[in-house]
């Protein structure tokens, strides 16, 4: 029964808004209906600068943090994997803002660091080499999300790590598909670029 609540616990964590509470709180918006109208770090940047997306994205961060160490402390593997996988489910889907949340990419990051160093400093090296010589985040948040399970069943990871990392990918890339439409199309935003709502939609 703890299991059960833990995971629950977990999924409520995921859906703490840390981009729409610190909007909100230090700049005196509602990020969603500004920039794409994400609830997420980058959008953050866009509209309201450095100094409040860094806080955004250490909160988003964090809970994947918390949510695995929890998993890890109380259950091992198996249940720090669930734990972990909600916190990211919470985030994209959070009951705090009708289920609209961001796409999951900082709370993985924080997730992994945690439960997978090694994996995580990897994917965070791809991340950052494709936006420093593109300046696209959505095309290094898609293919670090696509590396992600390939490399768990090349390291030989557990399996309940293998399938977390599977849907972690499927989640993020789903999260990101418009995102993947405009990269098809040429029209996507760089991230010294300003969008509009309806570009993020």
């Amino acid at each position: 029964m703890k299991e059960v609540l833990l995971v629950l616990f977990c999924y409520l964590l995921g859906s703490i808004p840390f981009s729409y509470i610190f909007s909100r709180l230090l700049g005196g918006v509602d990020i969603r209906a500004k920039g794409t109208g994400n609830v997420g770090a980058t959008n953050v940047l866009r509209t309201l600068g450095v100094k409040i997306a860094l806080a955004s994205l250490m909160g988003d961060f964090l809970k994947g943090v918390l949510a695995a160490w929890l998993g890890l402390h109380f259950g091992g593997e198996i249940l720090a994997a669930l734990c972990a996988s909600m916190a990211v489910v919470g985030h994209c889907w959070p009951i705090f803002l009708g289920f609209k949340g961001g796409k999951g990419v900082a709370t993985s990051a924080g997730l992994l660091l945690v439960l997978m160093p090694s994996v995580m400093l990897i994917i965070m090296l791809t991340f950052v080499t494709l936006i420093a010589v593109t300046r696209y985040v959505s095309l290094g948040s898609v293919c670090g999300a696509a590396l992600l399970p390939l490399m768990l069943l090349f390291m030989h990871q557990p399996w309940s790590y293998i399938i977390m990392g599977f849907v972690l990918s499927g989640i993020v890339l789903f999260r990101h598909r418009e995102n993947i439409q405009r990269l098809r199309k040429g029209t996507e935003k760089k991230i010294n670029e300003k969008a509009t709502v309806w570009e993020g939609k």
